[in-house]
């Protein structure tokens, strides 16, 4: 069975989103402890990558200054070993295809097996085209994540049929950030993908409170955050362990009450 369906494992998923290297890396892994103590159900991890096209202004903004502080993807995946040292819940990567390409798909996705990387998110990955990356991912134990999108509409049935991990539904259309309402119509989207499939689905993209994150939790497996995590992490750099900590704590009752 693959890792990442532990997340969901009788429980609704909080999943935090996080840039690597944002400040540095040494507070990067301190965040992913923190968010792992107080209930984080799987880590997205985010490699930074100079034209980050699905991300609004705040993650941009997080790859900028990790990319200004010298991070590189062989430095991430040492963090990754340093943390598999004692954080157990699953962990995927989330970053972008010319990541993998000029690093090169075998080694990324096998050195991803080694260190105990779950999954992978591309955000610029069309469903049509992820044949050069599944057929890796598949030899190495690694699920390479659909995400579903209001735009996807009468597709959503193929993405959810061939789905790996999770299904991350994207709540909204546009870029990542936090938003006052969500007013896509999740539930429609949800019932499609459990028709059609029992890999469990997560919402995310403009999920800031806890309110929000209960409700999209309501409608699917889980909720994902990463702007208002990401804020926290600008407001309080080095120090911002306690804080992400905390909220992590507070997203995750929010869920625990479904």
């Amino acid at each position: 069975m693959s890792k990442i369906r532990l997340a969901f494992e009788n429980q609704k998923a909080f999943i935090p989103f996080i840039t690597c290297g944002d400040p540095d890396l040494e507070t990067t892994a301190k965040v992913v402890r923190a968010a792992a103590e107080n209930g984080a159900d799987l880590i997205e991890l985010g490699i930074p990558f100079s034209d980050p096209t699905a991300e609004g202004p705040v993650i941009q903004e997080a790859n900028i200054r990790a990319l200004a502080g010298g991070v590189t993807t062989d430095r991430i995946f040492d963090l990754v070993r340093d943390l598999r040292k004692d954080v157990t819940i699953p962990m995927v990567f989330m970053t972008y295809a010319n990541v993998i390409f000029s690093y090169g798909a075998e080694r990324f996705i096998g050195t991803c097996e080694e260190i105990g990387i779950d999954g992978l998110i591309l955000p610029d990955l069309p469903f049509e085209e992820k044949g050069e990356f599944q057929d890796v991912c598949d030899a190495h134990d690694v699920d390479l994540i659909s995400m579903i999108a209001p735009t996807s509409r009468n597709r959503i049935a193929m993405i959810a049929k061939e789905a790996t991990g999770f299904i991350y539904i994207v709540s909204s259309l546009g870029v990542t950030g936090t938003r006052s309402e969500i007013k896509t119509d999740i539930a429609s989207m949800v019932k499609i993908i459990r028709e059609n499939t029992d890999t469990p689905c997560a919402v995310g993209f403009g999920i800031s409170t806890p309110e929000q994150a209960a409700k999209m939790a309501s409608y699917s497996d889980g909720a994902i955050v990463g702007s208002a995590i990401i804020k926290r992490i600008a407001a309080y750099g080095k120090d911002a362990a306690e804080p992400v900590g905390a909220y992590v704590r507070e997203m995750k009752n929010a869920l625990r009450t479904l």
